[in-house]
């Protein structure tokens, strides 16, 4: 059985051999178990796939609540929320965490366990989004619960 000071030694072998990340390298961990976030990438304000998308959301606001989802935005060199808590991250570790170039428009829906649900390179509807995460077994449990 592990005690105290073996759990010390063991975290602290971890730390030193690279194996767990720095926080900064996973920019939406206040996220995990709670929310799904939907990271939006563009280039600039004046990306039309970016306002596209901010009409998508805009237009669907209460399926992306009833989902649990925040979306963050990463444009340039930074970061907002239009829906939800903002991550505290910067667009530079968010750029490097999911290999997004400064000049890509990209969408990136990330589930509650932080894994890469759907990533896409053009505006995704929120019927597509809405229909990935109810087949989701987690958002599946969650409408069970909510009934």
């Amino acid at each position: 059985m592990l005690n105290d000071k073996m759990i010390g030694m063991l975290t602290a072998l971890t730390l030193m051999s690279g194996l767990a990340a720095p926080a900064e390298a996973q920019p939406l961990s206040r996220y995990s178990w709670k929310n799904r976030p939907l990271v939006i990438f563009a280039p600039s304000q004046a990306s039309p796939a970016l306002a596209r998308q901010r009409r998508i959301v805009s237009a669907n606001v209460a399926g992306f609540r009833e989902r649990d989802m925040v979306i963050i935005e990463v444009v340039g060199n930074t970061v907002n929320s239009r829906l939800g808590q903002a991550p505290g991250a910067s667009a530079a570790s968010f750029r490097q965490y999911y290999g997004v170039g400064r000049e890509t428009f990209r969408a990136i829906l990330v589930g509650k366990d932080g894994g890469s649900k759907l990533q896409r390179s053009s505006p995704v509807s929120a019927s597509r989004l809405f229909a990935l995460i109810d087949t989701m077994p987690m958002r599946r449990q969650e409408m069970r619960s909510r009934s």
